[in-house]
């Protein structure tokens, strides 16, 4: 180990003196205390990593930090699910004791399904940095065999994030089975969470409760997370145009078009404007259907 190296590792020492007759209450109370506080303080420091499988069927050892900055407070999602999923995920790390009593791994399966753009990376990021799990995200295209998915699955660090996105172009039941991977870590908490957008092509056996225990829908931009993208990008809790949006809102992307303008008024009216076009065009390609006529391209 060069100098250099040398100066940028330290270790420190600490030596605890206290009156004999206070050794019940210090080795009792007092040490456990610090000692979960210095845990949960390294544990708030830790940097979300970022694992993708490499060319041997083994997680990358060039692992990246994951520096994505999504939370639960930013996410433009809807209030109510929103609570639901936190309220969700806190269950499930206060659970181990349960998942033990009832002889199941210690693991929740999520299926995040919706269309493209819905959000369904910012919410796998939020979540991760709302656990501090690092994420594994898995292509099963780059899997050989079962016995490469059993060591990518038993090679993941404890309190972790698998992510297999897509999974409807990407996995046969019958021939993964990959419900059983973790049935041998029960003191190891793993959330998974699996991403399509075509919910309907997905085999009926794999949306089981264990394999996927919640289906959370991404939908297009709600009232809700309106508010949210307004809040995040402009700083603002309300404005009059707020009431015309939220009657109008409804298939609509909205946060590029905030993104646009820095000034609030603007911003607010060119987003109005652009939704007042999308209902032109959902009308007009209703018109259309009623006729048989059939619109290509814009």
């Amino acid at each position: 180990m060069n100098a250099t190296l040398r100066s940028e590792v330290r270790s420190y020492g600490y030596e605890l003196s206290f009156h004999k007759k206070n050794k019940e209450r210090v080795l009792n109370s007092n040490l456990p205390y610090i000692l979960e506080t210095s845990k949960a303080i390294k544990e708030e420091s830790k940097a979300i990593t970022l694992h993708t499988v490499k060319y041997n069927c083994k997680w990358s050892s060039n692992a990246v930090n994951l520096g994505h900055q999504m939370t639960f407070k930013t996410l433009a999602l809807d209030s109510k699910l929103k609570h639901t999923i936190i309220k969700d995920l806190d269950n499930f790390i206060k659970g181990k004791d349960f998942y033990r009593k009832i002889g199941r791994a210690w693991k929740r399966g999520y299926l995040l399904y919706g269309p493209p753009g819905t959000g369904k990376s910012s919410l796998i990021a939020a979540t991760g940095n709302y656990l501090n799990y690092d994420i594994y995200d898995l292509d099963l295209t780059d899997v050989e065999s079962n016995a490469h998915l059993r060591s990518l699955l038993l090679s993941m660090s404890n309190q972790s994030i698998l992510v297999i996105e897509d999974i409807d172009c990407t996995i046969k039941v019958q021939n993964r089975e990959s419900r059983d991977k973790f049935k041998n870590q029960e003191n190891t908490a793993r959330i998974i969470i699996f991403t399509t957008n075509h919910k309907d092509r997905l085999d009926p056996a794999l949306m089981r409760p264990r394999r996927m225990d919640m289906h959370i829908h991404m939908s297009y931009c709600t009232y809700s997370a309106f508010k949210q993208l307004a809040f995040n990008y402009l700083g603002i809790s309300h404005h009059q145009l707020f009431d015309q949006i939220e009657e109008l809102l409804r298939q609509a992307e909205v946060a590029r078009e905030l993104m646009k303008k820095s000034n609030t008024e603007v911003s607010l009216q060119g987003l109005l404007e652009f939704l007042e076009n999308k209902v032109s065009e959902q009308d007009k390609v209703k018109t259309d259907a009623t006729c048989g006529c059939t619109e290509l391209g814009s």
